[in-house]
């Protein structure tokens, strides 16, 4: 089949060499029953691929099956895909027929087959080696004729380097690789692909369709698009619904496109000077705070310096205080009440003794940990207890979803 037919027969718009390619691979290996990895970003549109395939194949007429292996919890994600007999745990009250079983002789599509559990990915391996698998609390072998297309936005590769991913797993799964292009690499597609948009919104709420000026194009063209296709089609619907002027200028567009898709934190580093985070060196928020707490301590530390130079030479201590005074009319308002965070490092004690004279002792600093796993599980036990064990609660106070915080407690190997 044409690339051309496919584009119209399945609402494909674009004409970028690497979304044609893809097409092509898609359309070769459809009539084969080989294994398909789709690799992508979230938003690209992997799903339609895969339909594609099973669409083209001689599966079609047989079931098609999406299964986002990342939305299953890991307790439950064998009985979902394999079934499961009575009795085999708490809450089995009857048998159940799992994906593999009912889906036999069609496509299953397995998405974010990187969140994938090991144990479920030994079994995941079976059934693509030899069409068998095994129902959760069963013995028997049951047979299954159903073709695998697995999609993720992760490097399966170094998750396997972590020992995350199995490697025999990857290289059956990858027998053919799709890979579909980001929408900031297809540029050239991204008016093409928002005036659909517009076009189909607008029949939808019954209103005129809206239309970009040239200065407007070119600030949606630059936009590096970090959602993809569901970024734009999320942006087009805004403006289809909340714009009253159809004509959009890039001013108007600007009140809809966020300026940066960077993280925009500031941050605190040698030097006193405030940079934008957009640095690799960080690669997430954690890593921004400890590096800003750490930062922090420095200067504790070396306000105790001046303080016990103070105190052992007071002659200094007139001149100290003018050079503070001066520097302290210089700063404004707010930063004169940006206090420093508070260390764990034991405080310095000063005793008074009877001659008169000031004893000063050190107690030795103790340094805390700054390893961001150590601080990630101390976070956690922290956010259990404050909510006696309430998963869903501590999730929602530290900011992350309760199958993440599942995983991370079997990671951590934290005990409620």
């Amino acid at each position: 089949m044409e690339i051309q037919s496919i584009k119209n027969r399945f609402g494909i718009i674009g004409n970028s060499p690497a979304l044609n390619f893809a097409l092509q691979v898609a359309a070769q290996v459809a009539g084969t029953d080989l294994t398909v990895l789709i690799n992508g970003e979230s938003g690209v549109g992997k799903e339609a691929f895969s339909m594609i395939i099973h669409a083209l194949s001689a599966r079609k007429h047989n079931s098609f099956i999406a299964v986002n292996c990342g939305a299953i919890p890991e307790g439950t994600i064998d009985s979902e895909l394999f079934g499961h007999e009575k009795g085999s745990f708490t809450g089995a009250v009857d048998s159940r027929k799992g994906y593999f079983e009912t889906v036999n002789g069609g496509t299953i599509f397995l998405d974010e087959i990187g969140e994938m559990p090991l144990g479920t990915q030994a079994r995941l391996l079976r059934v693509l080696e030899a069409g068998e698998f095994i129902r959760v609390g069963s013995s028997k072998v049951q047979k299954t004729d159903v073709r695998v297309i697995a999609a993720t936005n992760k490097d399966l590769l170094e998750l396997t380097d972590k020992g995350k991913f199995r490697e025999d797993l990857y290289y059956r799964l990858s027998t053919v690789p799709i890979r579909v292009p980001s929408l900031r690499d297809r540029k050239e597609d991204i008016p093409l692909l928002f005036r659909k948009f517009a076009v189909d919104f607008a029949e939808r709420y019954k209103t005129a369709p809206v239309q970009l000026d040239e200065e407007a194009k070119n600030l949606l063209i630059n936009y590096p698009w970090p959602g993809n296709v569901r970024e734009l089609k999320n942006i087009a619907e805004q403006i289809s619904v909340l714009s009253e002027d159809k004509h959009i200028t890039a001013v108007t567009l600007r009140r809809f496109i966020p300026e940066t898709s960077g993280n925009r934190l500031p941050m605190v580093v040698p030097g006193n000077t405030v940079n934008t985070i957009n640095s690799p060196e960080f690669s997430n928020e954690r890593e921004i705070l400890y590096k800003l707490f750490f930062d922090m301590k420095k200067d504790v530390t070396e306000l105790k310096k001046m303080f016990l130079e103070i105190i052992q030479n007071p002659a200094m201590a007139s001149q100290q205080h003018a050079a503070f005074l001066n520097d302290l009319k210089e700063l404004k308002p707010a930063e004169i009440f940006q206090a420093p965070a508070i260390t764990a490092a034991q405080p310095m004690v000063i005793h008074n003794n009877n001659n008169g004279h000031d004893d000063i002792h050190h107690h030795e600093e103790v340094e805390e940990s700054l390893n961001i796993m150590d601080k990630e599980k101390e976070l956690i036990v922290k956010a259990l207890k404050k909510h006696k064990g309430k998963r869903k609660d501590a999730a929602s106070d530290l900011g992350i979803s309760e199958r993440t915080l599942y995983r991370k407690l079997k990671e951590y190997d934290i005990n409620e």
